[in-house]
């Protein structure tokens, strides 16, 4: 099964469809990241915040699928942005490779380093414990060095809004290749994504099926489209949608048979959606469905459009 590319602002290539691995469980992910390269996916998304990227590893190696057929993401971590090669060291011993093929800052946030916890330091009073004095536009001056070094091939973001992007852009020295985002059918961010493909940054969906028991696979609009195309499911619609519109997906599962689904459906999806289909699922969320299923208690505005903010205390 190929399947589908897209042309990064480098030039490099990237599967436009990868497996994601969040919430994978360490005894589950290195099947499934076996499973997904056997069964033709060539992009899988990490992160060292995940836990699991030396299990992942162990399935594309078990896989035989050579390294340089495969895409592989992982993220920079809060406690890490002052720290930005030993974080990606980690990743890499982990993951077993010399080197990514994409490095994104996980969140825009900076985290106290020498706080009480590795992953998740918090403050006496609850709350996350935030380096509100860092400078992003100093991390991203770190990722660039590592490109300049080969340890990655290209650096992008992910939970950035474009308040963030505006930030870090006029300085930065590499313009981001990625912005990997929730992106969904009732969280479909159209000024995000207009604004992002004026700065030629290609984004890519997590969550794209929403998520655990998700309202999006019963959605009546996608699911009277897929019924209308013979599509076998309306996971396919949800994710052949974000195909059609240049959007990189990111499903998650450790199912063998969803794994196959997720990515022959897409691409039959992707095939068969018109432009009057993609006007509709447009406007679903704007019609009463918009919501976020991923809004983490940072306590503090990251310049999003449908995420309120509630003090860290109030959570």
């Amino acid at each position: 099964m190929a399947s589908h590319f897209t042309t990064l602002n480098n030039g490099q290539i990237i599967p436009a469809i990868g497996l994601g691995t969040w919430q994978s469980k360490p005894n589950e992910v290195a099947r499934a990241v076996e499973h997904a390269l056997k069964a033709g996916y060539r992009h899988i998304d990490c992160a060292w915040a995940y836990g699991n990227e030396k299990e992942v590893g162990e399935g594309l190696r078990a896989s035989g699928v050579p390294r340089e057929e495969v895409f592989i993401t992982s993220k920079l971590w809060g406690t890490y942005h002052k720290r930005v090669e030993e974080c990606l060291d980690q990743t890499l011993a982990n993951l077993g490779t010399t080197y990514l093929d994409l490095y994104l800052v996980h969140w825009p946030i900076a985290m106290n380093p020498n706080g009480n916890h590795p992953v998740m330091p918090m403050r006496p009073n609850g709350n996350r414990d935030i380096d509100e004095s860092w400078d992003i536009r100093d991390t991203w001056k770190g990722m660039e060095a590592m490109v300049k070094k080969g340890k990655v091939k290209s650096i992008g973001a992910s939970n950035f809004s474009q308040t963030v992007l505006d930030k870090i852009l006029p300085t930065a020295e590499i313009i981001p290749a990625v912005n990997q985002l929730e992106i969904h059918l009732y969280n479909p961010q159209l000024e995000l994504l207009d604004y992002l493909k004026s700065k030629k940054i290609v984004p890519q969906a997590y969550s794209p099926l929403g998520s655990t028991n998700s309202p999006l696979l019963t959605d009546e609009s996608a699911t009277e489209i897929a019924k209308k195309h013979g599509l076998k499911s309306t996971s396919d619609v949800l994710l052949g949608y974000l195909l059609a519109k240049d959007i990189i997906v990111l499903p998650k599962s450790v199912t063998p048979s969803r794994i196959e689904s997720n990515l022959t459906g897409a691409l039959e999806a992707y095939s068969v959606l018109t432009p009057e289909d993609i006007k509709v699922l447009d406007g679903v969320a704007a019609g009463g469905k918009q919501k976020r299923f991923i809004m983490p208690p940072w306590g503090i505005d990251l310049g999003f459009d449908n995420w309120p903010l509630l003090k860290q205390s109030e959570q």
